[in-house]
């Protein structure tokens, strides 16, 4: 829609050069509302969709918008929550220096369908409070350089470099080196990181009314752990060795761990992940990109480990392996524990492997290009999801969702 603007002015002040500026201006830069509509071509329902809108947009649309001072509604009239990141997909610099706003974010459930959906985003006079957070990432020194993060469905971590130092003698420090991931099981939405750390280690390894650790990693890839594959072989590297909050909600939280250089069968390899964690989502995006000289590519397995629980819980583990859909997983029922599912979705997959800990599933990497993946966990005593069945309908909806984006239109309305 051409949006229409009618100004009265004194005639003292309507001057030939003021009239000539306010007919050479668009009428897109003169608009206090803009219209966002997400459509796309499924048929299934999109549970806890993140519109990303560029910011580039929303200020040509809303001139001067301010993150702070904004509403975003659907078609109803509701207000939304919403994010405003640092972080643009369109450019260059990695690290985004310079830019201070990247992306509109906000989240919508598409109904089965549901093809498309209409939303607003309007500046006001008023400041806009920040929305409680669903999602939260962080470094955990006080738990020997954790580095921890969730969303309202589950938890996850992973080791850093005080983990993996020697032990001074007498001292009893745990020892652990790994780049696997782990899980932490959630039955409640709030955040419970921090509530877990301070309960101390023993504490978050029982169900006290929030859930659970009873994921194990040890020396595996855990859930989501990368390494390279030779065809015979496995070469992983050590705990990360730095990190970066990039975004941390309400809605997205973004960070990134840098593994140094490791011994991949000949080759130096090192690794940045950048991990995209959304509200309302089983499932974490990880692009990881690998470094080296030499070939021209290397094969990179991301696993699951085959032994995942505690002991004492004598558990059956169904492994899953779609070539279709580009997934393995796992639905692991427990003698105590309950039952839970796993899986790690690579597009660019090209086959399957395994070894004596993991179950893989393999891509080919180029040095300096992120290979995208994604790693997901549900418990059946915090989901929906009850039976190896139920599990593997998500993880394949969930592939059908990554294979069908959602796109995004933006117009002006009339104030």
């Amino acid at each position: 829609m051409t949006a229409v603007t009618i100004l009265t002015f004194r005639p003292a002040l309507a001057t030939l050069a003021v009239l000539a500026a306010l007919g050479a201006a668009s009428t897109d830069a003169l608009a206090a509302t803009m219209q966002v509509t997400a459509s796309h071509t499924l048929k299934q329902a999109r549970p806890a969709e993140t519109i990303a809108v560029p910011w580039a947009d929303v200020n040509r649309l809303l001139p001067g918008a301010l993150l702070q001072r904004i509403a975003v509604r659907d078609a109803r009239g509701n207000l939304l929550p919403y994010q405003v990141t640092n972080v643009a997909p369109e450019a260059k610099d990695p690290d985004n220096k310079g830019i201070a706003y990247g992306e509109l974010l906000f989240q919508h459930d598409f109904a089965e369908g549901e093809a498309s959906a209409v939303f607003t985003v309007e500046t006001t006079d008023t400041v806009s409070p920040p929305f409680p957070p669903k999602v939260s990432a962080r470094y955990v020194p006080e738990r020997l350089d954790d580095f921890a993060w969730e969303n309202d469905k589950v938890a996850h971590r992973t080791y850093g470099p005080a983990l993996a130092a020697p032990a001074p003698a007498g001292s009893g420090k745990e020892v652990l080196v790994t780049s696997g991931l782990d899980i932490w099981f959630k039955k409640v939405a709030y955040p419970i990181v921090d509530r877990w750390y301070n309960k101390g280690h023993d504490h978050y390894h029982h169900d006290e009314g929030e859930g659970m650790d009873m994921y194990n990693v040890g020396k595996t890839r855990g859930a989501g752990g990368t390494g390279v594959w030779d065809g015979k072989a496995l070469h992983t590297g050590r705990n990360y060795a730095s990190w970066k909050v990039i975004a941390n909600g309400p809605l997205r939280a973004i960070f990134e761990l840098r593994y140094d250089a490791w011994d991949a069968g000949g080759v130096a390899v090192s690794e940045v992940k950048r991990f995209t964690v959304d509200a309302g989502r089983y499932f974490d995006q990880v692009d990881s990109t690998f470094t080296f000289a030499g070939p021209k590519q290397l094969n990179v397995a991301v696993g699951l480990n085959k032994n995942p629980t505690d002991k004492g819980q004598e558990p059956h583990v169904a492994a899953i392996a779609d070539a279709s859909n580009h997934w393995i997983g796992q639905w692991v029922t427990q003698k105590s524990n309950g039952a839970f599912g796993t899986a790690v979705i690579v597009p660019t997959s090209a086959g399957f492997a395994d070894d004596a800990l993991n179950q893989l599933i393999v891509a080919p990497v180029t040095s300096g290009q992120p290979l995208r993946y994604y790693t997901g966990a549900a418990w059946d005593r915090a989901s929906p999801y009850q039976t190896q069945d139920d599990w593997r309908r998500l993880v394949v909806a969930e592939a059908a969702r990554l294979r069908a984006p959602v796109a995004i239109k933006v117009s002006a309305l009339a104030p």
